[in-house]
């Protein structure tokens, strides 16, 4: 009777494999086939996270996008002040309009009265129309309108322009959920109130941007300090005018300047992917920016324009000998010039404003038409003895 070794001996003969080869090819063939099913589950494991990291990352975006969006009135030309009533009104306006026109000279701004109980301070300049804003609400609250008064309160209120800029900044920042930076880095802060980029506010976008880079920070685990820090101040060199240089560098420069943390300069030099990410705090502020700036309705490109435009007519005016102020309104339809007296008599006060609309013509841009109007102002001031 042929027992087990008898027929593993044939088996061998047959095969013309050992008992252990043939146990080793078959373990072979075995490890094939489990092999080829651990990599068809590995790949569909990988196309699974694939699939759910893109929603995943899509639900953070949107929901960081939900809570940074700040809603606010764009104020691209025109800010508003409420008049308690028609005598005041009235006041505002003076006899034959001299009240009104002092204002509007000494401030640089259109005034527009109408039936309402409002009245609508004019210009490109956001930074005139605050000081203009502040200067006529002071007015009203004192009652005494003049015109020796309005430009003394104008001209306090363009020097209490540093303390404008710091309360401003202070909002911002506080708004973002920054405290305790130096009080000149939040009156840097603060002209980003007055400061527009493709017509987008650059106060509210930082403050969009940084609630929007916060909010994705707290739900990947990244380091949200250092995310409010750097986007907050990921524009600051956009404010800063005396120094030379792109915003970035001047940024980079600005924050060193202040002491803050390398973490959050790095963030301002690479937000526009100038230098490689060195941090994922930096990656999420270049993702919020990009956010902010391109969500429907941020930006509106022409306004950028818009005050170049003006910019330019203002310029040009202003290189003209004798020419005290120049400000440009309607959309560069009107011009209004100030010329000082002692240089500019009247009869070349005429000549004068030809020459203007003349040079206007040939290197401003304009639609239509534009009006110069060239003032020429003779003033005799004397003082009684004191009794």
């Amino acid at each position: 009777m042929a027992t087990q070794s008898d027929y593993i001996k044939k088996l061998e003969q047959v095969s013309k494999m050992t008992a252990d080869e043939a146990k080793k090819a078959l373990l072979d063939e075995v490890q094939k086939d489990l092999n080829a099913d651990i990599a068809k589950k590995i790949r569909q494991a990988q196309e699974r996270v694939i699939l759910e990291a893109g929603e995943k990352s899509r639900e953070i975006l949107a929901d960081a996008l939900k809570h940074g969006v700040t809603s606010f009135v764009a104020e691209y030309t025109v800010s508003s002040l409420i008049v308690p009533n028609e005598e005041v009104k009235g006041r505002i306006i003076g006899g034959e309009g001299r009240n009104i026109r002092a204002f509007e000279k000494e401030a640089g701004v259109e005034i527009i009265i109408d039936d309402t109980n409002e009245i609508r301070i004019s210009s490109f300049d956001a930074i005139r129309r605050e000081v203009a804003k502040r200067a006529l609400a002071i007015l009203i609250k004192d009652s005494r309108i003049q015109p020796s008064r309005i430009e003394e309160v104008i001209k306090q209120t363009r020097a209490d322009l540093n303390d404008v800029l710091l309360e401003e900044g202070k909002k911002i920042s506080e708004e973002c959920g920054v405290y305790n930076l130096p009080i000149e880095l939040l009156r840097l802060i603060g002209k980003f109130k007055f400061r527009t980029s493709y017509g987008q506010n650059l106060g509210h976008h930082t403050i969009e941007e940084t609630k929007i880079g916060v909010a994705i920070a707290q739900e990947i685990g990244a380091n949200v300090e250092i995310v409010r820090l750097g986007c907050l101040l990921h524009d600051i060199g956009k404010v800063v005018t005396d120094e030379e240089g792109n915003h970035i560098d001047v940024g980079v420069a600005t924050a060193k300047k202040f002491g803050i943390v390398k973490e959050a300069v790095n963030i301002i030099a690479e937000h526009h992917e100038d230098k490689p990410f060195s941090s994922i705090e930096s990656y999420i502020c270049w993702i919020s920016d990009a956010a902010s700036g391109s969500r429907p309705g941020a930006r509106y490109e022409p306004h950028e324009g818009y005050i170049k435009r003006m910019d330019k007519i203002e310029e040009i005016v202003k290189g003209f000998e004798g020419v005290d102020q120049a400000y440009a309104f309607q959309a560069g339809r009107d011009v209004r010039v100030f010329v000082n007296p002692n240089e500019v008599d009247d009869d070349k006060l005429t000549i004068l404003a030809h020459d203007i609309a003349r040079k206007l013509e040939k290197e401003a841009e304009y639609a239509g038409q534009i009006k110069v109007t060239a003032v020429r102002e003779v003033r005799a001031v004397d003082t009684t003895k004191a009794k």
